[in-house]
């Protein structure tokens, strides 16, 4: 198992390394294909950890646990949608809820890191396409998401589409968990195992009709019924291995 982290140093440099307890071996970029340590180490203390990765495409599956879905019958084809890249966060950064906005959710998921090129994949390619995992919070703003034909508003504000802190490599696809906690208190879990469609159908469907290449990502699903957060809160979502991804929330503000 090795985790993958991107980070900021105090001077403004960016950089990727190998995150190995309170400490970052520093490596060569890209490395989806090959690690290449520069020599170069850094303390975790003493940077600012960024999305692990920089996607081109941010799909995400809507409907995917049983317990989300309350007893309606899962959705065939399944729900896929995009998140623009505008509504990337990563660790540590604010969640802001926009201007009038009402309730917002945050949906813990188990997120899927692409890590070669891959289109029309069997399903065994599909697997052997995914470089790792990290955790994700999809927020939704709920009465967008019912108002709206489509849900760009909704799942696409800024700030939205939060992932991080690492990814972990190694683990199998069928032996992940996700945890949220809102102020501390758990209020959603679910196990990789219990996805409606599992990891490498998803990575299989979404190929199908679209060229995912390395750093792109996929959310694949949340568990349960979360509740509304509000600003002041703090939000933590953990999936095995790849750390906890803690945010707080805030109110836009005005003017």
């Amino acid at each position: 198992m090795a985790l993958y982290v991107r980070f900021e140093g105090p001077d403004g440099r960016r950089g990727a390394g190998l995150l190995e307890g309170e400490t970052i071996r520093v490596i060569a970029e890209p490395f989806w294909e090959e690690t290449r340590p520069t020599g170069e180490a850094v303390a975790l203390a003493d940077v600012r950890l960024l999305p692990p990765c920089a996607p081109r495409s941010i799909v995400c599956v809507g409907l995917n646990y049983a317990s989300h879905l309350q007893g309606r019958p899962a959705p065939d084809p399944p729900t896929l949608f995009f998140k623009p890249l505008s509504s990337i966060a990563g660790p540590g950064e604010a969640i802001v809820l926009p201007a009038d906005c009402g309730r917002v959710d945050p949906e813990g998921e188990i997120v899927i890191v692409i890590g070669r090129q891959v289109k029309g994949a069997t399903r065994e390619q599909a697997e052997a396409a995914i470089f790792g995992y990290t955790a994700g919070n999809d927020v939704s703003a709920r009465a967008w998401q019912q108002q709206d034909g489509q849900w760009w508003r909704a799942k696409g504000s800024d700030t939205f589409g939060v992932f991080g802190p690492a990814i972990v490599t190694g683990l199998r696809h069928d032996e992940l968990e996700v945890v949220t906690r809102v102020n501390g208190r758990e209020v959603q879990r679910g196990r990789s195992a219990e996805l409606i469609r599992d990891i490498p159908e998803i990575v299989r469907y979404v190929s199908t009709v679209m060229t995912l290449v390395p750093g792109d990502i996929i959310y694949t699903g949340t568990p349960g019924s979360p509740p509304e957060i509000r600003p002041g809160d703090v939000v933590e979502v953990e999936v095995t291995g790849a750390g906890v991804l803690r945010n707080p929330v805030e109110a836009a503000r005005q003017g």
